[in-house]
């Protein structure tokens, strides 16, 4: 990847232009340069505050429907009824309406979150907080090495945010072919897999049933961690493949959650940590 991508002509959503001084081969040149944008981002449930996290504004409401998942306030998407993104001075405010039963549960385990773009479990006021259990997947997918190196192999191509900053990480979901369908960016990697995971139960009843998630795998930028590993569970997705390594912690989990979990996923290579059942010629 280029130091510095081009500029492109239109700037995509999450980003904005800003003059910069080069120094190159012993030379000064003004040029333009494109910065993604990272703002907070307050999420209130039925009127109260629940976290604020630093994110690149795009594809606000599936970050905040596929948070609410993955962080256990809400089961599955029905009990979301309404969700409107409020901008303002020091940022934005996502104000969601969710089922009363929810909210009992929320108000139950309520914490004051200070999020970061490289940290899940900031905030967190216990441990059994911090890492919370996984249900167990069902799922009987198997994919061959060509699919996972396919969907893996699509996505750079897919990434119009890190074309034109060089500084976002991306999550992407491919059907059980390979085939990437579902793409999205942030400049944070926890928050790029939440609006995946959002963008996955926003779709259409159609959409679901030809591909159910967990007929499917998910790709991602980044390493995999324990949280990582924890929202693919929770979105019923039985594979997930990283660019870069694993930690110990996201191997256990994984395990807990019968979760297959690949790493160094890069060009035609990647390396399988658990659940190896799921890749076809693997013994």
């Amino acid at each position: 990847m280029d130091a510095h991508p081009a500029v492109p002509c239109t700037l995509p959503e999450g980003s904005r232009a800003t003059p910069v001084r080069r120094y190159r081969a012993g030379q000064w040149h003004s040029a333009q340069d494109v910065l993604a944008d990272e703002v907070p981002v307050a999420l209130e449930y039925n009127g109260v505050s629940h976290a604020v996290m630093l994110a690149t504004p795009a594809d606000l409401e599936d970050f905040a429907l596929g948070f609410s998942l993955t962080e256990g306030l809400v089961q599955h998407a029905g009990q979301v009824y309404g969700i409107e993104a409020d901008p303002g001075t020091e940022g934005i405010t996502l104000r969601l309406e969710v089922a009363a039963s929810c909210f009992v549960q929320f108000k139950d385990r309520r914490r004051s979150l200070a999020g970061r773009t490289g940290c899940g479990l900031c905030g967190a006021e216990s441990l059994g907080q911090a890492v919370r259990p996984v249900a167990p997947l069902s799922s009987q997918a198997q994919f061959s090495p060509e699919a996972l190196i396919s969907g893996m192999g699509q996505l750079r191509a897919r990434q119009p945010l890190l074309a034109a900053t060089g500084a976002t990480h991306a999550a992407g979901w491919c059907d059980a072919q390979g085939q990437l369908h579902w793409v999205r960016e942030d400049v944070g990697r926890h928050n790029a897999l939440d609006k995946l995971i959002g963008a996955l139960l926003r779709r259409p009843a159609e959409q679901r049933q030809a591909l159910p998630e967990g007929q499917g795998f998910v790709v991602v930028t980044s390493r995999a961690s324990h949280e990582m590993v924890q929202k693919t569970a929770a979105a019923g997705v039985p594979l997930l493949a990283a660019v870069s390594g694993v930690t110990a912690l996201a191997l256990q989990t994984a395990e807990a959650a019968g979760l297959s979990l690949l790493g160094f996923a890069r060009g035609s290579d990647f390396s399988v940590y658990t659940q190896g059942h799921r890749v076809a010629g693997e013994t």
